[in-house]
């Protein structure tokens, strides 16, 4: 059985954070795993709750998702890095199917995804396209789990992506002919970007700042204008960061 690092970047995820900790805490297969939050400089209480679970809650010297998961991949002793965002519902079963799929030979992969209590029907439309292999359809939300040897053989995270590092670490293991695995299973994601703007404005907004991306614009470029069009959490912590 393999051993898996779970790094969780944190900014600002005290509604969340809790939640997940505590389901990891309570899995029955938590001697196959190691749990590494790492902080950007959250100013509500999302260190504090961190510090009373039995986890490693590493303080990154900048917030940036990219920088941040790096630095977890540093400290992690798994063979299996498994990157989950604060507001990811795990699927109970997620060291059997890792475990599976490194068995395979299939050292990376990430889950298909579905909404936690929608408000516009339009998101299930979202959730269903993540069954297919196309690289549009993936993202962070996701999850993400690959082999500490892949991650160091291709750099890790590029930390010149201060948005869109998940889709740059696909393309380099494409790359790097590094098979990925989208598991027939569903994570369960915040909706709340969505529930903070307009279904429309979030696909409008994400469909930009995909094209920038493929376009190879800066990466400051595409975080300036993805901040300006959305409203909410997003907006408020990369502008008061200033990252």
């Amino acid at each position: 059985m393999v051993f898996i690092s779970i790094i969780i970047p944190t900014l600002n995820e005290e509604q969340y954070i809790g939640h997940l900790l505590q389901f990891l805490q309570k899995h029955p297969q938590q001697s196959h795993f190691e749990v590494i939050v790492v902080d950007g400089g959250s100013i509500d209480q999302t260190k504090e709750i961190v510090k009373t679970f039995n986890v490693t809650l590493h303080e990154a010297d900048k917030a940036s998702r990219a920088h941040q998961m790096n630095e977890g991949a540093r400290l992690a002793s798994g063979d299996i890095l498994y990157f989950v965002h604060a507001d990811t519902q795990l699927v109970d079963s997620f060291v059997n199917d890792i475990q599976s799929s490194i068995e395979q030979g299939i050292k990376s992969g990430c889950y298909r995804f579905k909404f936690k209590d929608p408000k516009n029907p339009l998101l299930h439309i979202n959730g269903f396209f993540t069954r297919f292999p196309f690289k549009w359809c993936r993202g962070g939300d996701q999850t993400l789990f690959i082999s500490k040897a892949d991650f160091d053989t291709i750099g890790g995270f590029n930390e010149r992506y201060v948005i869109m590092e998940d889709y740059d670490m696909l393309d380099r293991l494409e790359k790097h002919n590094i098979p990925f695995n989208v598991l027939p299973k569903s994570v369960k994601v915040s909706a709340r970007k969505y529930n903070e703007n307009s279904y429309l404005k979030v696909q409008i907004a994400n469909l930009k700042a995909m094209k920038m991306y493929k376009r190879g614009e800066d990466p400051e470029k595409i975080r300036e204008y993805y901040c300006g069009a959305l409203d909410g959490k997003y907006k408020q912590d990369h502008l008061f960061l200033g990252n």
